[in-house]
C-alpha cells in the first residue's frame, strides 16, 4: 500500500469525509460486508449498520485528525494503526474531544483503491471495556 508522509489513503478519506459532513462518502470507504466496532463492546456488519454508526457525528460537526499508517502488508490485505483525535459537539452543545488507538485491516479493491475490511476505532483498548 502506498503512503504519502506516512498518512494510508484510507484514514486520509476519512479525515475528507468526515470535514465535508459526507457520510455516504464514509461509508463507502468500507467494504460492502465490513465490520466496525464503533464504540466497545458494540459490533456493526455491513454498509447499514455502518451506516448508522456513523450518522450520528453528522450533527456533531466533528473534525477528525489521523495519523494512519501500514504496519504489514500481505498481498491485497494489509494491517493498518491509526492514531486520531476527534473534536465535535457533545449532546450538551459544549465541545468534547475523544481520542483513540485505531487497528484497522484494509482489502485492495480491483480497481486499485483500497476500503476498510475491519475497523475498531479503539484498538486492544476496546476489548478491556
Amino acid at each position: 500500500m502506498k503512503a504519502t508522509s506516512n498518512r494510508v489513503d484510507p484514514d486520509r478519506r476519512v479525515e475528507q469525509a468526515l470535514q465535508a459532513g459526507d457520510i455516504d462518502g464514509w461509508v463507502a470507504l468500507y467494504e460492502v460486508e465490513a465490520s466496525l466496532m464503533p464504540s466497545p463492546g458494540k459490533v456493526g456488519v455491513g454498509s447499514a449498520a455502518i451506516r448508522e454508526a456513523l450518522a450520528g457525528f453528522r450533527a456533531a460537526r466533528p473534525t477528525i485528525s489521523t495519523s494512519g499508517r501500514v504496519i504489514a502488508q500481505t498481498g491485497d490485505i494489509a494491517l493498518l494503526a491509526n492514531r486520531w483525535t476527534l473534536t465535535m459537539t457533545g449532546p450538551d452543545g459544549k465541545p468534547t474531544t475523544m481520542s483513540g488507538n485505531a487497528v484497522e485491516v484494509a482489502r485492495k479493491q480491483s480497481a486499485g483503491h483500497w476500503l476498510f475490511a475491519m475497523d475498531m476505532p479503539f484498538g486492544l483498548d476496546a476489548n478491556e471495556a
